[in-house]
């Protein structure tokens, strides 16, 4: 499907032009999205916007790297939103030339849905440019981003202040999916705070210096944002190492009273074992006291082996 929106030179917002008529001299600027294009609207990027064909290729092949390339006459870039359900990455590509914007995406997207409702609304639509709509779209981009980390957030302060009714390793499953996530925010923010730090610095965009201010915006909450994750990252590495030695003590500790128990009971039941045996001629076995002097004697050496534990600190 394909939706366009232009400023006419006389500062008029006209939308859901024809795409041939776009290139008129009467418009000052459009945006033609390119939403889950069918084959026939896929081919227009070359016949009649007359994309690189490097660029086309990297918007059919599904999922590229945020990344800024330069053409001759246009600008190509790869931007990444992110599914608030599978937190995958997906891909959108924007297209931003001397006078126009166009957008393409395979899938529905909510933040390109966003942008455009927010552009028709924008009461001052018209004395904005094509760059303005390029900000748009990346700062809805960004912004989406937001509240996963906060869901994510509000988890881990959670089970930080012991308010999930958990066994440990339920809570531990649920650290270990909370790194698995934010590995995933991970590898969206970092390459597309690399890729605004690129688009304002660049000297080849037109418009760009011009609005310095909005895009430097975005680059800040991309900043926030990588902070956050890392922040995180740290908070679950801390309760992962925390589970980690209070395992490890657990352990200890049940190690510590089955060595107590086998050093009591191998005297004793060397004791045992001896007595236990069927000879004929045991000089014991014929005293009349032999039972009770046994019996004195394994509690003797069980309660010499205690104390002597004691005095060593094993049961501290």
């Amino acid at each position: 499907m394909l939706r366009t929106i232009a400023v006419t030179n006389d500062l008029k917002v006209i939308t859901d032009i024809h795409i041939t008529d776009l290139t008129d001299s009467n418009n000052k600027w459009f945006w033609v999205d390119f939403n889950s294009p069918t084959e026939e609207e896929i081919k227009l990027l070359k016949t009649h916007f007359h994309f690189h064909h490097l660029a086309i290729e990297d918007c059919l092949h599904f999922l590229q790297r945020p990344k800024l390339d330069h053409y001759d006459d246009d600008h190509f870039f790869v931007l990444h939103a992110i599914n608030q359900k599978s937190l995958q990455a997906e891909e959108i590509d924007l297209f931003i030339g001397r006078n126009f914007v166009v957008s393409f995406h395979l899938l529905d997207s909510i933040e390109i849905d966003e942008a455009w409702s927010r552009l028709i609304e924008h009461k001052c639509l018209s004395e904005k440019d094509h760059i303005y709509v390029a900000y748009t779209i990346m700062d809805k981009l960004v912004d989406n981003y937001f509240p996963t980390l906060y869901q994510i957030e509000d988890q881990l302060n959670e089970i930080e202040s012991n308010d999930i009714n958990e066994s440990v390793e339920k809570l531990m499953d649920t650290i270990f999916d909370i790194r698995s996530n934010l590995l995933k925010l991970r590898k969206t923010v970092l390459p597309m705070r690399e890729l605004l730090y690129r688009i304002i610095n660049s000297e080849k965009i037109d418009g760009i210096k011009e609005q310095l201010v909005y895009f430097t915006d975005i680059y800040d909450h991309l900043l926030k944002l990588s902070e956050m994750i890392e922040s995180d990252r740290e908070m679950t590495a801390d309760m992962r190492d925390s589970y980690i030695s209070i395992n490890s003590n657990r352990m200890n500790k049940i190690m510590k009273t089955l060595t107590v128990m086998t050093s009591i009971f191998i005297p004793l039941t060397f004791i045992a074992s001896i007595y236990g045996m069927n000879f004929e001629y045991m000089p014991e076995l014929t005293w009349r006291w032999g039972y009770f002097g046994v019996l004195g004697v394994l509690l003797g050496v069980g309660s010499t082996m205690l104390f002597w534990l004691w005095r060593k600190g094993w049961f501290k």
